[in-house]
């Protein structure tokens, strides 16, 4: 006997139904774009793009660590291992000599010296394991200098003087290096934020000012750009920073790099938000808030900045990493961040060492996490770009 699903599959009138089905789909997907609003519409053309909603979870990601490390990282920045000195990355096992699945764990490691080069060289000694595990009781820390905690998101139950767990390897001086790259995300990080903050403070304004008003004071403007922008960015740059006094204090350096990459900056926003102006101030919808007495600044702030401020994130999101790669090159080479900071580029100054380099490649980890966090940016801000027009084909 014909069973229902072979009738249905013979039913003539199954692909028209089917068809039918696809239109109603289709205009009911029409009909939500149609009322969507703009906001919601940059936000279904960014989920479009694969690569820059991976890169926003990498981004978010990044922050988190930078937020929390003294909770993410396993051990104090400045605490050393004595007998781990340029250690490689601790290998994590899930599979003991038996063959038997266990969780995450390691073997202790031995420090040996080969007879012939002296070279120092680390074995496990496969009798010994380390259990990983999750929020465990470590170091003392105050979270955000406010609250004394012990608990960190990883660790072993040992004491430092028997096992560290080194996820990127350890310094000359037996520092745990995934430690102090979290810890040093934590200014590489907010460099580019802050100094952004203040771009766009000053680009917003000296732009909106010099297209909103023009005359003496657009070309005032206008030649202090030009003028600033004449000088070859890195030397000045490096000038700028070579003048911060070496003696300052760490949070004083830090806003004084900071300062030097906004000061350089904000010239090439500037120029974009003055086009903008030129175009924009005589359209209707600002002659009509001008008709209705809104104030000039109420004018610039609440009409004219927001209808193109999807490209000031998208121009900004873009230029956050050229702030991070400045202040690593500074720190690496001498002129920016020094110890007894934190940044990816003054842990960076360690590969200026040729022999440790050679030795321990694993120091160069931090120049990993400027990569990632490069193109992270980088890829999010095309995201961006493309969901900020989000009627372009």
């Amino acid at each position: 006997m014909e069973s229902v699903e072979q009738r249905w599959y013979d039913d003539p009138q199954r692909d028209a139904v089917a068809e039918e089905d696809i239109a109603e789909v289709e205009s009911v997907k029409e009909e939500k774009i149609y009322v969507a609003s703009y906001a919601k519409l940059m936000w279904w053309r960014f989920l479009r793009h694969r690569l820059a909603v991976i890169s926003a979870v990498v981004v978010v990601l990044l922050y988190g660590v930078a937020a929390f490390a003294e909770f993410v990282a396993p051990y104090l920045p400045e605490e050393t291992f004595a007998r781990y000195k340029l250690a490689p990355p601790t290998r994590i096992h899930f599979i003991d000599n038996e063959g038997r699945l266990r969780r995450p764990f390691v073997y202790l490691t031995e420090r040996e010296r080969d007879p012939k080069t002296l070279r120092t060289t680390y074995v496990e000694d496969r009798t010994t394991m380390y259990p990983i595990r999750f929020f465990v009781k470590g170091p003392g820390y105050q979270m955000w200098g406010r609250w004394p905690m012990e608990r960190h998101l990883f660790g072993i139950d040992a004491d430092r003087e028997e096992q560290g767990v080194f996820l990127l390897g350890a310094d000359r001086l037996g520092r745990d290096l995934f430690s102090r790259m979290a810890y040093g995300a934590r200014i590489s990080l907010t460099i580019g934020l802050v100094s952004i903050t203040i771009s766009l403070v000053l680009g917003i304004a000296l732009g909106g000012i010099s297209g909103y008003y023009g005359g003496v004071i657009d070309n005032l403007i206008q030649r202090t750009i030009e003028l600033v922008r004449s000088i070859p960015e890195i030397p000045l740059i490096m000038g700028l920073a070579a003048a911060l006094p070496a003696n300052w204090p760490v949070i004083r350096l830090y806003f004084g790099v900071t300062l030097v990459l906004s000061l350089i900056g904000w010239t090439g926003l500037a120029r974009v938000v003055r086009g903008r102006f030129l175009s924009l101030r005589e359209e209707d919808f600002v002659m009509a808030a001008r008709l209705l007495g809104s104030s000039q600044s109420r004018v610039i702030f609440r009409h004219m900045v927001p209808s193109f401020m999807s490209h000031i994130i998208a121009s900004l999101t873009l230029s956050i990493p050229a702030i991070i790669l400045a202040e690593t090159g500074l720190s690496f080479i001498g002129l920016g961040l020094r110890a007894p900071a934190i940044s990816w580029g003054v842990l960076l100054q360690e590969a200026q060492n040729v022999r440790s380099v050679a030795l321990a490649p694993w120091v160069l980890s931090p120049g990993l996490a400027v990569v990632l966090t490069v193109l992270a940016f980088n890829f999010l801000g095309d995201g961006i770009r493309d969901a900020a027009d989000p009627y372009a084909k």
